[in-house]
């Protein structure tokens, strides 16, 4: 006579029937991994924060204004969002070091103070990185009457 195996004896419901047990990761899947951010990511958030707040005309030192507004004009280019902004980031630290331009008249201190502010905000919220420190050097005033450094290259200058 032939011996029959156990596993023919089963029907196909039986063995649909029985959990097939996968081993899969333990812990937070949250925490199976690592997420590094770049200098590059966070100078452009806080680029984009400290440039939204009112008193804030425009960043960076004159000569790399003076520089962004050649390169902007290059077909391509773009506007440079990280000038006057520079970050070091660390695992779960940064710091930030902002030059800004004020438009006269406004308070010097409540825009430092309302830069740190919106910069510390959104750096933190948009990266979960601490914001240890946001240092801020105000390079230069823009004056009421003062021109544009930004004006159009076709422009005749006047001799």
């Amino acid at each position: 006579m032939s011996e029959t195996s156990t596993a023919a004896k089963e029907s196909p419901t039986e063995t649909a029937a029985k959990p097939v047990t996968t081993r899969r990761g333990t812990g937070d899947p949250a925490t199976r991994g690592r997420t590094t951010i770049a200098d590059g990511v966070v100078a452009k958030i806080a680029g984009m924060a400290a440039r939204d707040v009112i008193g804030v005309h425009a960043m960076g030192s004159g000569f790399s204004r003076t520089f962004g507004a050649v390169r902007d004009r290059v077909p391509g280019g773009s506007k440079a969002v990280t000038r006057g902004v520079k970050a070091e980031v660390g695992e779960v630290q940064t710091a930030l070091d902002l030059e800004i331009v004020v438009d006269y008249g406004v308070s010097i201190a409540d825009v430092a103070r309302a830069v740190r502010e919106n910069v510390i905000s959104a750096v933190e919220r948009m990266t979960s990185l601490e914001v240890v420190e946001v240092n801020i050097a105000v390079g230069d005033v823009k004056l009421p009457d003062e021109e544009e450094e930004e004006e159009e290259p076709d422009k005749p200058r006047l001799q």
